[in-house]
């Protein structure tokens, strides 16, 4: 069995060791656009926060690696055409037009930092970095600015915010929406970090939407929204990433957005055809409709169950929960599942508890706030948030195991859990806790 597999960050590579680990004998091929694979898209971030020493160690994997596992690796390709009625691949390596056949495709060629609504978006004052090359260009630009505007409030722009500031950089934030990470939380929830990012001297814009930004070579950046504008020395785009699928063929069905259209198989409308990673819509929730939702967990989970289902379907992808955890303005943050304001879109009849809760059963311990999103009939739970200025990540990961599990409010009071005292509560914090003295009631919607 011949498998070809178009893109090899994490969605590839990942579909890649899983094809290896189930077919021992399939030759497996990965055509990368890039120079190199496996490159972390937010390594800039890793370096600015001193958690790397050097951008060329925001690797995941080498191309040595995978060609130990006998998977064959094609960097600088780009694929121009595929041809799902005679399955072939055309594409341009090292100058030359060149065809592969396949067996088996899996489209995972990711996504960029793309903007069709922002004129200007693509000029050289405004910096994209998810690629290595790019995030090489940005990093030398940034050093050289004093200011730096970015467009969009979500994890990637409210990061890139924190890290800015503490380099003094004069840091400029514009938000279409009327708070901060909007997708991931509500606005009580993330209100004392919003109150920090201004105490912290971050030009907050919000309810704006850009509508151009005008540069100059060698000059600063005008970012206009509405009758207003602001100048700047550097801009980055924080906005929604999207795929790149021009060389698809008309057998392949798309989404209004342009986005592939797959079952929970992940297979598309043509027949040994896959698509996987930030190039397809999940379903998220209770709900079986599909959104966008280009996470890294998402890539990599979906390239696993491509890999299982190629000969037949026998792993169905179970939604994405949107689960996202980061540290930014001296507090810890997380979130899973549906937040209380969008589920009003939902049709259920929901409720929400907000609660502090300590984190050990020590005086002095550290405080986590968490926001509980259920069904208000079956109890069941929805979403979850957290903020706390202790590192308390792990914790999302419980709470999203429970909304996929479909546990009640009830079934978390008896979740069994570890006590130390110096580690944990006398119940834990991911133990739903009705006692009156721990709840929020007057946060109770």
């Amino acid at each position: 069995m011949k498998v070809v597999i178009i893109g090899a960050s994490f969605a590839g590579v990942a579909a890649a060791l899983e094809v290896r680990k189930k077919y021992s004998d399939a030759e497996i091929i990965l055509l990368e656009k890039q120079t190199t694979l496996g490159y972390i898209p937010n390594g800039l971030h890793l370096y600015w926060e001193n958690k790397i020493s050097d951008l060329d160690a925001a690797y995941f994997i080498t191309k040595e690696q995978l060609e130990k596992q006998n998977i064959h690796c094609y960097l600088e390709v780009s694929v121009e055409k595929i041809h799902t009625v005679h399955k072939s691949v055309d594409y341009i390596y090292d100058e030359k037009e060149a065809t592969i056949t396949y067996d088996k495709l899996i489209i995972a060629t990711g996504s960029s930092q793309l903007s069709q609504k922002i004129s200007g978006s693509g000029g050289e004052s405004v910096l994209k970095y998810k690629r290595h090359h790019e995030a090489k260009a940005a990093l030398a630009k940034v050093e050289a600015s004093q200011s730096v505007a970015i467009i969009g409030a979500g994890q990637v722009g409210v990061e890139a915010a924190d890290l800015l500031s503490q380099q003094q950089k004069q840091v400029t934030l514009i938000e279409s929406m009327d708070y901060v990470l909007f997708k991931y939380f509500d606005q009580d929830m993330i209100q004392p970090l919003q109150q920090k990012m201004l105490e912290k001297g971050i030009d907050l814009r919000l309810n704006k939407t850009v509508s151009s930004i005008e540069a100059e070579v060698d000059q600063q950046a005008t970012i206009r929204f509405g009758n207003e504008a602001v100048t700047s020395d550097t801009v980055i785009l924080g906005v929604n990433v999207r795929p790149d699928l021009h060389f698809l063929d008309e057998h392949i069905r798309l989404h209004m957005d342009q986005t592939i259209a797959v079952d929970r198989y992940m297979r598309t409308s043509v027949e040994d055809v896959f698509a996987v990673g930030d190039c397809i819509q999940l379903t998220f929730g209770e709900d079986d409709e599909t959104v966008y939702i280009p996470l890294v967990n998402n890539a990599v989970r979906t390239g696993v169950v491509a890999a299982a289902n190629l000969i037949q379907p026998e792993m169905a992808f179970k939604g994405s929960l949107r689960t996202i955890g980061t540290s930014i303005f001296e507090y810890y943050i997380a979130s899973t599942g549906i937040t209380e304001a969008e589920s009003l879109f939902t049709g259920q009849t929901v409720k929400a508890y907000r609660q502090e809760v300590r984190l050990t059963s020590l005086l002095d311990s550290d405080i986590v706030t968490i926001k509980w999103i259920y069904d208000e009939i079956s109890h069941v739970l929805l979403g979850a948030q957290l903020i706390s200025t202790s590192n308390m990540l792990e914790k999302i990961n419980t709470l999203a195991l429970a909304i996929q599990t479909k546990q009640t409010l009830e079934d978390l009071q008896q979740k069994d859990y570890f006590f130390h005292p110096a580690y944990s509560q006398m119940i834990s914090a991911t133990n739903f806790n009705s006692w009156q003295e721990v709840r929020d009631d007057e946060n109770e919607s």
